[in-house]
């Protein structure tokens, strides 16, 4: 399987690995409106607060703030946070439907980003972390940060 974001990471949501257990991603494509892309393009969008849900078929995400394009025309559209359509394909939208309907699954979405011209959104699922775990995820990130620094000591003396 080949890497999942080849283009330049236009906003990042690096909350969702702190929040969730990732088990699963998915690449989908953004149906955006007037000059949503040139507003994207410059990296003025945010998907801290955002999240995704399936109704009637069809994928959504919500709280996906896109600032304005300041340059823009008349077909700017009025709300940053309004809901943007998700491409994905019929199978893998029953399949996160399906999965998402366990207890404690929601879909996050993980990073925005540009591959061969077209706005992508990787989406991820992801089984919410309780504060314990959380508490230990951070002690073994810095258990491993000691081990790195003391190895890291240890070649700078070897030299």
């Amino acid at each position: 399987m080949s890497k999942k974001s080849d283009g330049k990471v236009l906003a990042q949501n690096k909350k969702a690995s702190h929040d969730y257990f990732i088990e699963d991603t998915y690449e989908c494509g953004l149906v955006l409106t007037g000059t949503e892309i040139k507003s994207l393009r410059l990296g003025r969008a945010n998907i801290g607060d955002a999240f995704a849900t399936i109704r009637n078929g069809e994928a959504f995400v919500h709280n996906m703030h896109i600032s304005p394009f300041e340059q823009g025309n008349r077909f700017n559209p009025s709300d940053p946070t309004r809901a943007r359509k998700l491409l994905l394909k019929k199978v893998e939208i029953n399949k996160l439907l399906g999965q998402s309907k366990q207890e404690g699954y929601t879909l996050v979405p993980l990073k925005v980003y540009v591959r061969s011209g077209y706005a992508k959104l990787l989406l991820g699922l992801g089984k919410g972390k309780k504060q314990y775990d959380k508490r230990d995820t951070e002690a073994k990130r810095d258990a491993q940060r000691d081990i790195q620094r003391a190895l890291r000591e240890k070649q700078k003396v070897a030299r």
